[in-house]
Parts: C-alpha cells; sequence; structure tokens
C-alpha cells in the first residue's frame, strides 16, 4: 500500500496525533518514514543565502527531529529526518517529491474557517500543490489546548 510516508512535524504537542497514527501506519505497510519540519523564522529562511550560522530554534527543531526520529526507529520504523526551511508548504511538497515518498501525512490543528483565511493553512497548501496522496489526521482538542498554553509553533 504504502512504502515510504513523509511526516510533517510543527514541534508542537499536535505532533503526537499524527505520530500516532503513523505508528500504526507504518508497522501495517511494513513502510518507511521520512519526518520533515520546516523551519520559517527569519534566521531559518535567509541562513543560506546571507550564509549565515544556524539559530538556537534550529538547533533545538534538529534536536527535536533527531528525539522523534529515535523513538520511532526504537519502535522498529527504519526513519530518516530532515530540517528544511523557508515556506512550509512548498518545501514539503518539493521535499515528497524528491524523496519518493507515496503519502503525506500531517497533523491539523482545527484553526476554523477564519483563521485559515488569516493565518494560512500549511495542510490546504500542501493538498493544493501535491499530486501525492495526503493524510490529514485532526489533533486532539487537549493538544491544541497545550499548544496555545506551551510552546509557539514554528
Amino acid at each position: 500500500m504504502y512504502s515510504r510516508i513523509l511526516v510533517t512535524l510543527d514541534h508542537s504537542p499536535t505532533d503526537e496525533s499524527i505520530l500516532a497514527h503513523i505508528r500504526k501506519l507504518a508497522h501495517y505497510c511494513h513502510a518507511s518514514v521520512l519526518l520533515i519540519h520546516v523551519a520559517d523564522g527569519w534566521a531559518a529562511r535567509y541562513a543560506a543565502s546571507l550564509t549565515l550560522r544556524e539559530s538556537e530554534e534550529m538547533r533545538e527543531d534538529r534536536a527535536y527531529l533527531e528525539r522523534r526520529r529515535a523513538e520511532l526507529a526504537a519502535d522498529g520504523i527504519t526513519t530518516d529526518a530532515l530540517l528544511a526551511s523557508g515556506d512550509p508548504g512548498q518545501e514539503i511538497t518539493e521535499a515528497a517529491e524528491r524523496e519518493h515518498v507515496d503519502l503525506i501525512a500531517m497533523a491539523t490543528h482545527g484553526h476554523g474557517f477564519v483563521n485559515d483565511i488569516v493565518l494560512g493553512s500549511v495542510a490546504n497548501a500542501v493538498r493544493h500543490k501535491s499530486l501525492i496522496p495526503v493524510l490529514l489526521v485532526r489533533a486532539t482538542k487537549e493538544e491544541t489546548r497545550e499548544e496555545g498554553r506551551g510552546k509557539t509553533q514554528h
């Protein structure tokens, strides 16, 4: 069914929803997983073109990705991790094509119609740009509340 699954992480509590779902799906399909986080802060967007050093945010993101990769690997799932920078929708879509994945899996925050118009929606951008199937898993209410109280979304 699926052999390589791209899983988007935004370094927030909502990641739990998609990772729980993908653990089961990857085992069922014997699929490998590619985790991606797109750093989209100023330093991340311009680090390469301005030869800037990696920001503290990017170092934290890289450590987070590695921790999540190790968790899935310890569960017997072949997993790689990719830290990208720039526009999340574009970076995710390009990585999916370049890495030859056959499913993109994302957690959605459930902002609602008005907030998605104002804030934009990475999931919406990806589903419109990609020809690869996109699996959207809604974050739980608890995860969404935790996100509002804790670390801000990257």
